[in-house]
């Protein structure tokens, strides 16, 4: 389980994040939504390690990451696909997985992982050679989430996986992720796609200027006006 408690982070001066308390259930998917701003990345890039709290807790099967270097917390079993892929555009396919299976806990595993990666994506199977760059947004987005699982993950975050990609190329990711789900991923989800991602999820949380806004099950939320007018910034 992943569990944040009363989680506080700033910018410089600035609060960006205030008061989070989130919790993600072993073998759930969980959509984290709302609009540009809200907090959404920020709060995935402190769970990794990549932005340091002020205040409060997240914890991983009894293990609290506010202290601990990105690379242990990868290491315990959490994978990040970034916002953006940021694939290395001057690596081969083949190499991109390579970076994302270093980890100690990966390695006994990475080549019965890049079996796996190739097989939910045989196109980067047919262009492993080619540097990354060379590949569509699509593709490269398929590249993302392939370094992803290289990591041997339990939970798997991702930074708007629908960012930038066409409706067949966001019904197929959204298809792939239920799948992976389906074989005992916990998901973790960042997007402004509401609807797709709620329709995909278990639980939501509506995040608006940096808190928790609105939670409960993705069902209601899809039906929840407030949900909404949080998104279009109406709110009181």
């Amino acid at each position: 389980m992943i569990k944040i408690e009363n989680l506080n982070v700033n910018y410089g001066l600035v609060p960006v994040l205030r008061d989070i308390s989130v919790e993600v259930c072993k073998g759930e998917i969980v959509a984290i939504v709302g609009a540009n701003n809200a907090g959404k990345s920020t709060l995935l890039r402190t769970i990794c390690g990549l932005v340091r709290s002020v205040s409060g807790s997240i914890t991983v099967d009894g293990n609290e990451l506010t202290t601990m270097p990105a690379h242990e917390i990868a290491n315990l079993g959490i994978a990040m696909v970034p916002e953006g892929r940021h694939v290395f555009p001057n690596l081969s396919v083949e190499k991109n997985l390579l970076l994302g299976g270093h980890t100690p806990r990966a390695r006994p595993y990475r080549e019965a992982n890049f079996e796996m990666v190739y097989s939910l994506f045989p196109v980067l199977k047919e262009r492993r050679s080619q540097k990354a760059d060379t590949l569509s947004g699509g593709e490269q987005q398929m590249l993302a989430v392939g370094r992803g699982l290289m990591a041997q993950p339990e939970f798997l975050l991702l930074d708007e996986p629908s960012l930038g990609l066409a409706p067949l190329l966001i019904r197929d990711q959204f298809q792939l992720l239920k799948r992976l789900n389906k074989q005992g991923m916990t998901i973790l989800m960042s997007e402004q796609n509401v609807k797709v991602s709620l329709s995909l999820s278990s639980r939501g949380y509506v995040m608006l200027h940096g808190r928790i806004y609105l939670t409960g099950p993705s069902q209601e939320l899809i039906k929840d006006e407030r949900v909404t007018k949080a998104y279009l910034g109406l709110t009181e």
